[in-house]
């Protein structure tokens, strides 16, 4: 029965990583596409940039693990080699968990206008140097998952219900080392997105109670582009909380009941990248219009398929408040 549920883990898993690498190439190509028309680069398309070729890499990775682990059920390759992979797959999780809060944690700072002179400091030196940062995140990511090497121990059985090459805690050490992991990769990017949320929440409260007082309720308060951007925000940190629950309970049963589930994790880190990968799609709005746009024009050459076409929407005249995305 196990291994018909690690085979339909891998089936699904490499559906998953189909769509997501789809879509995140799709985001890469049209933000290079975007920088040769205009010859700008924004801040928020440099960390989509990261964090799409975050995704790309851990689903190539990721679903190659699995097929060896299939393929090779005697575990006869070497146990450092899946090791190793597994810890670059540890290594990309922690990149794009960060790179997905350091998006956030931008477009906050962008929509919030922060009273704290000091605070808006911070926000402006971090700003100024994105580049190094999404840069300094895949090299954090690795730096902390080093030590796994450590005080993990690969656990390469070769009977039935074991994967090849896992790394378990054997110790206190590797235990503690363990929830500093979970706490460094899931938690904290966790508490920082909740964090951007309630501010960008607020604020947007607070903009539409203006407006509706500056109106006297005379029409229904428009935000334009900038509610685009706080739906894609709020939607990403809706995402990210419901995965690092699962992702929480699922590394407390292989480290405490220390249950084989490790498809697990990647089966719904996979959910995650290709939804988040949706929600930045949607969220630019030329790469929405772009995707709907191609979408149809496949359709074109199904009549059959006609009812599944998506209305087009055109651009209005009159935009409120505009922030770049």
């Amino acid at each position: 029965m196990y291994q018909v549920n690690k085979v339909a883990l891998w089936v699904i898993i490499g559906l998953l990583a189909t769509t997501t690498i789809f879509f995140n190439v799709y985001i890469f190509l049209m933000s290079i596409w975007n920088y040769r028309q205009k010859k700008k680069w924004s801040p928020s398309e440099t960390i989509i940039l990261a964090l799409s070729v975050a995704d790309v890499v851990y689903q190539l990775i990721c679903y190659f693990w699995m097929t060896m682990d299939e393929l090779d059920s005697k575990c006869r390759i070497d146990e450092m080699s899946y090791t190793v992979m597994l810890l670059l797959i540890y290594s990309l999780k922690f990149t794009i968990m960060w790179d997905t809060s350091f998006l956030t944690f931008y477009y906050s700072t962008k929509l919030v206008n922060t009273p704290n002179h000091c605070y808006t400091q911070i926000q402006d030196a971090i700003l100024k140097h994105v580049t190094l940062a999404v840069c300094l995140i895949p090299l954090c990511g690795l730096g902390t998952c080093m030590p796994m090497l450590l005080v993990f121990k690969p656990d390469n059985h070769t009977t039935a219900d074991k994967d090849c090459g896992v790394l378990m805690p054997t110790n206190h050490l590797g235990k503690v080392y363990e929830a500093m992991y979970l706490i460094l990769s899931d938690v904290l990017p966790g508490l920082l997105m909740v964090k951007c949320c309630f501010s960008i929440s607020f604020h947007l409260a607070n903009h539409l109670r203006q407006m509706k007082a500056s109106t006297n309720g005379a029409h229904r308060p428009k935000l334009g582009s900038q509610m685009r951007v706080i739906k894609m925000a709020l939607s990403l940190v809706a995402v990210f909380i419901l995965f690092l629950v699962i992702d929480l309970y699922v590394n407390y049963e292989i480290s405490e009941n220390h249950e084989n589930i490790l498809g697990l994790t990647f089966f719904f880190t996979s959910i995650y990248t290709t939804v988040a990968a949706m929600v930045l799609i949607y969220g630019k709005k030329t790469f929405w219009k772009a995707l709907i746009h191609e979408f149809n024009v496949f359709l074109d050459a199904f009549p059959c398929l006609s009812c599944l076409k998506v209305p087009e929407q055109k651009a209005k005249p009159s935009t409120p408040e505009k922030v770049k995305t």
